[in-house]
């Protein structure tokens, strides 16, 4: 069974719930402080958000950030008309289309891989991806809140597939608004869900965890027998910690023994993505159907000479050469973090992956011996890296982006920092001769923030390695990187960072872009992740040449 959230339904073009919660202060704050939207406009703007709280802190009758009803509380407050509250949400959900995500569950549903699925959305997609896949709206069953009794009904008659609305949208009213049957009913969802999930296993995607009455639901499997028979998975977007109920439910569930965890993903559309690779004779129809829709653009042809056309730098380097082999060690090493953990206990220079084919590795051979003696090894050989693996975020395009990082921290003096969405790069010593181009372009390349001597700065960049035109690109975003950053500064390094790079207009970025593009290049030359000749070294070779976009012709 699957438990979606509304962040399942952001590819689609509908808020989330965050989105909309701010969208609410601001309309609170505009109509009450009788000032221009526009002044407001910026929600990923640290500053504008602090403006917004700061006014909803001093109202009376409205929750803190991050209260259970937060959501609910200020849409009544921003739209005290249920009827206008229902034309908010129909706004919303005006041109919205199933995603890629969506269809792939759908498709899952039909192969019966998903029997359920449960949402506290208030949109109609799933229903719209199974009436692509299933060529139709007949075979799936939606329950709402109005229809309890056949929730139950679906269940015992196991008549698959079905979908089950629960309330916890809290779609145009508050929970403890209701009636007293709207009430009863809702309760009679979360307790079809409570003995639903003590049948199957359940994935949660694009779900926060800030809805108690769901989460009370999902507690309570947990204090009867057999909870969660096929594991508890809770897919989670970001490098931030989840909710403090979320990690409470998930410590719960394995000290009860239920299979699962914290899943860290990009997206619910790359996940299913993963999912449908995974599995074999599956009815792709309605997904090649659906990428046929979208818009192929070829590629343009390489500018010379004088500029006749519109372009756009883009700040992708593409990879003119990258390995083509690695080290494969089949052992009985755990996954991932066992494994960095007996290279790091070991002190030695190796560069691994956890795969189903095995230990991937680049280095000494003798190195990932060691790294590895206290596992069984069944082979020590070769592994190809081929192309199709490359075309999405596999193992072996993970390890391809440790070593190209490491490539150019060791040739340009670079220091890295390693993050999960991006590797972060900076100058080690900013003072260095090397680095007087840059200093040029945007000045100061290190220092403390001002009034918070513990959080200092440097000029760097970000890279992560990304597939276009049937080829591996390295994407490099210039921005400013910090040490230091703790809870309580973290707005104020935001806020510094932005003030650096809010002029950066176009010629001063393409000056940014310019400058790494050919320093990182090092004019085509090799570039080596660990510069060993006993064992598998990770090569690369990249271009200087960026990639561009010109107007498309129809």
């Amino acid at each position: 069974m699957w438990l979606l959230g509304a962040g399942a339904s952001a590819a689609a073009g509908i808020p989330t719930a965050w989105d909309m919660i701010w969208d609410f202060k601001q309309q609170l704050y505009v109509s009450q402080r009788k000032v221009s939207a526009k002044t407001v406009s910026d929600f990923s703007n640290p500053a504008v958000r602090s403006i917004l709280q700061s006014y909803i802190d001093g109202a009376e009758n409205l929750p803190a950030a991050g209260a259970p009803d937060e959501y609910a509380a200020l849409f009544e407050a921003a739209w005290p008309s249920e009827s206008d509250r229902q034309t908010y949400i129909a706004g919303k959900l005006s041109g919205a289309k199933p995603s890629y995500g969506h269809i792939a569950l759908a498709t899952l549903m039909r192969a019966g891989h998903t029997k359920v699925v449960w949402t506290t959305n208030f949109d109609p997609l799933i229903a719209d991806a199974c009436a692509k896949v299933y060529d139709g709206t007949g075979p799936l069953t939606t329950v709402s809140l109005d229809t309890p009794g056949l929730g139950r009904e679906v269940m015992t008659s196991e008549r698959w597939p079905a979908e089950v609305k629960l309330h916890g949208d809290f779609r145009s009213r508050r929970l403890k608004n209701t009636p007293d049957e709207l009430r009863d009913q809702d309760a009679q969802l979360r307790r079809l869900l409570i003995d639903a999930c003590h049948r199957a296993g359940l994935v949660v995607a694009g779900y926060s965890g800030r809805d108690d009455s769901i989460m009370d639901a999902l507690a309570e499997v947990l204090s009867k027998p057999d909870p969660f028979p096929g594991g508890l998975f809770w897919l989670h977007r970001g490098e931030d910690p989840p909710l403090a109920r979320v990690h409470d439910l998930l410590q719960a569930a394995a000290t009860a023994g239920v299979d699962g965890g914290l899943v860290r993903v990009d997206n619910f559309d790359e996940t299913l993505r993963d999912a449908v690779r995974l599995l074999p004779n599956l009815d792709m129809a309605a997904l090649e159907a659906f990428a046929s829709e979208r818009q192929i653009v070829s590629a343009p042809a390489k500018m010379s000479g004088p500029q006749g056309f519109p372009v756009i730098r883009l700040n992708g380097l593409p990879l003119l050469q990258t390995p083509t082999v690695c080290r494969r060690v089949v052992c009985d090493a755990g996954g991932a973090a066992e494994v960095a953990l007996a290279i790091e206990e070991a002190g030695v220079d190796v560069l691994a992956a956890r795969t189903q084919a095995g230990v991937l590795a680049f280095g000494a051979d003798n190195d990932v011996r060691i790294a590895l003696a206290k596992y069984r090894v069944e082979a020590f050989d070769l592994h190809s890296i081929e192309t199709r693996r490359l075309r999405y975020d596999s193992g072996e395009r993970g390890l391809l982006r440790r070593a190209l990082s490491r490539a150019l921290s060791r040739e340009h003096d670079l220091t890295l920092m390693r993050r999960r969405s991006a590797d972060l790069l900076a100058p080690s010593n900013p003072g260095a001769a090397t680095w007087g181009p840059l200093r040029t372009i945007v000045g100061p390349l290190a220092g403390a923030v001002p009034k918070h001597p513990e959080l200092t700065w440097r000029e760097g960049f970000g890279a992560r390695l990304d597939w276009a035109d049937d080829r591996l690109w390295l994407l490099i975003e210039p921005r400013t990187i910090f040490d230091g950053v703790t809870p309580e500064n973290r707005f104020v390094s935001q806020d510094f960072a932005r003030e650096r790079t809010v002029k950066r207009y176009n010629r001063k970025l393409n000056e940014l872009i310019d400058f790494w593009a050919h320093l990182l290049s090092k004019d085509g030359a090799d570039l080596s992740a660990l510069a060993t000749g006993a064992g598998v070294d990770a090569v690369f070779r990249l271009g200087a040449d960026t990639a561009f976009s010109r107007r498309a012709r129809a």
